[in-house]
């Protein structure tokens, strides 16, 4: 007959290695969302690029398409002002600008610039992504550094971070905390 403690180990390393099959199963797919959403990040940017391209500018600032009293091209955010106060159309991280706080940003994106607030308000340099996944208390595995890599760059894209090592992302220089303060 076997033992109870003998059952309870095999159902322990039965439990353990189902846990290890999820978490496998859950990087992968952590690693395909982040491609997709690199991809759908493109896709989304290029209808507002290709209005951009295809409307000249005329004297007063305002689009061909707008001059002529015709609608946008469709995802071309209207800009009637030179310090627009939200994002384009379909943007998720909007572009920095003097003044803009981290309140436009979704709560993920403020918290990786917390971290980052942090380093340089206590004279540390720049942050890996290594560093980040562990800093965040996820497991520093592949997927989850490559996730947090392709947020940074985006972020580095739309001017709220600088990577002036490759791989070390910090802050850049004058941008707004949570509450509009540097």
């Amino acid at each position: 007959m076997p033992s109870v403690v003998g059952l309870l180990e095999q159902r322990e390393v039965a439990a353990r290695r189902r846990v290890d099959g999820l978490r496998e199963e859950a990087d992968r797919i952590q690693a395909e969302l982040a491609v997709a959403e690199r991809e759908w990040q493109e896709w989304a940017i290029a209808p507002s690029r290709v209005g951009e391209v295809l409307a000249p500018v005329g004297e007063l600032g305002h689009s061909h398409a707008q001059a002529v009293g015709t609608a946008p091209v469709m995802g071309q955010a209207e800009e009637t002002s030179s310090a627009p106060t939200a994002a384009k159309s379909k943007s998720q991280v909007p572009v920095w600008r003097e003044g803009l706080a981290w309140s436009v940003l979704s709560v993920d994106c403020q918290r990786r610039l917390e971290v980052l607030a942090d380093r340089v308000r206590l004279h540390q340099g720049p942050l890996t992504c290594q560093e980040k996944t562990a800093v965040f208390g996820m497991d520093v595995v592949p997927a989850r550094v490559e996730a947090l890599r392709s947020k940074a760059k985006r972020l580095v894209a739309r001017g709220w971070l600088a990577e002036q090592q490759p791989g070390r992302f910090t802050l850049v220089q004058g941008v707004a905390g949570p509450g509009g303060g540097t």
